[in-house]
């Protein structure tokens, strides 16, 4: 059989519901053209969401601090501690956005930080009780905070997650992934969670029937088998939540892959582009047949690859994001409301639907207008920072142990 009609025979099989291997995988990201990949993806994407509609979330990142001892080298975004750039947002700080998150229509706020030494289980308790105290659902700590915690704490991963939990933690996002080999986290982030730590992060909480996001950050050091071999345990790891809660309704809720830009940090390295972000995303929406739900990254690629995802197996259009700090600080600023997501879904043919954290659907309220946004933030909705006075630089939980 030629390779092309290789590829031809992978694609049908993978429209038809079957598993592509790690060398399909391969084979396609590295040789399958890239419209018949599209057109692959989205017929998976039809078969699993038939309905015409793409969903949306209204929601607002919150980093608490920018403190972090991983020293990711792609990072543009973290303070090494003890540095004059750290900061902790302050309780008024964080009642404040949680209150105009709220204000504007928002049901969620996805809030990470860095991996502080000091902070123990404790401390992001206390945090994560204050903010679910306005009841909002509070989708945060990545596996890399997660395993901090556990750490200092001198607590087990699962534990570790119980409390939180039982603190108020909703859910867990996928961040801190980047991509999961060992090779890839060598070469960008040595300091951090190992893969199997990352992905044991996943597991535990999906055993305390918790549900999680799965992510993918490309375009950097790996190579394409990387992705591969990230997709994979990606899908492993799905099967094992599945198999265990007996119920499909369990495990990650979506995948998101975005592409990283190499704008302050590892500047010397080729930016890719839209092009290689379609191409992945399409052999992940083949992949990854158990993760029902696949989110466009328009936020690092802008709103026109946005659209182009929703045809590349892509059934959401994420979160509209009223405040984000770590891609920005890349030199990334794409950034649209509610009106203007339903007006670029619908100019690429479908119907949109806001959504909370499980995908069940909500009314649009529309309350996050531009001219609503300045109203109640008071600030320039593409910079949304607080005053430096909003910050406590050291919480009084630690000044007490110092």
């Amino acid at each position: 059989m030629s390779e092309t009609n290789r590829i031809d025979d992978i694609l049908e099989r993978a429209i038809d519901g079957e598993r592509l291997t790690p060398d399909e995988g391969l084979l396609l990201l590295e040789k399958a053209d890239l419209l018949s990949l599209g057109a692959a993806a989205h017929e998976v994407r039809m078969r699993l969401h038939p309905e015409r509609v793409v969903t949306y979330i209204v929601d607002r990142n919150v980093n608490y601090s920018n403190i972090c001892d991983s020293y990711c080298k792609f990072c543009s975004f973290y303070a090494a501690p003890g540095s004059k750039n750290g900061y902790i947002l302050s309780r008024a700080a964080l009642k404040q956005k949680i209150e105009e998150t709220k204000a504007l229509g928002g049901n969620q706020i996805l809030m990470q930080g860095g991996t502080h030494p000091d902070w123990d289980i404790d401390w992001y308790c206390d945090l994560i009780a204050f903010c679910k105290s306005f009841d909002i659902h509070v989708h945060a700590l990545s596996s890399p905070e997660i395993q901090k915690i556990a750490v200092v704490s001198k607590l087990s991963v699962r534990d570790t997650i119980a409390r939180l939990r039982d603190a108020g933690l909703d859910s867990i996002p996928g961040g801190g992934a980047e991509i999961l080999t060992d090779y890839a986290r060598g070469e960008i982030s040595p300091l951090k969670c190992t893969t199997d730590e990352w992905l044991d992060v996943h597991r535990q909480a999906h055993a305390l029937g918790m549900r999680t996001t799965a992510t993918m950050m490309l375009g950097h050091r790996e190579r394409l088998v990387d992705r591969i071999e990230h997709l994979d345990r990606l899908r492993i790891l799905q099967d094992e939540a599945h198999a265990n809660a007996g119920t499909e309704e369990a495990g990650f809720t979506a995948f998101i892959c975005w592409l990283f830009q190499p704008t302050h940090v590892l500047s010397g390295d080729e930016a890719r582009g839209g092009t290689e972000y379609l191409r992945t995303l399409a052999v992940s929406r083949l992949y990854l047949q158990n993760v029902r739900n696949s989110q466009a990254s328009w936020v690092t690629m802008g709103p026109k690859v946005g659209q182009m995802a929703l045809w590349f197996g892509c059934n959401d259009m994420g979160s509209t994001m009223i405040e984000e700090n770590v891609v920005s600080s890349a030199g990334v600023a794409y950034r649209m409301l509610s009106p203007e997501i339903h007006s670029v879904i619908a100019a690429a043919g479908f119907r949109a639907q806001e959504r909370n954290f499980f995908y069940e659907p909500l009314e649009a309220q529309f309350l996050d207008s531009p001219e609503r946004l300045r109203e109640i933030v008071g600030h320039d909705p593409k910079n949304l920072a607080l005053p430096a006075e909003a910050f406590d630089k050291v919480p009084a939980s630690v000044a007490a142990r110092r």
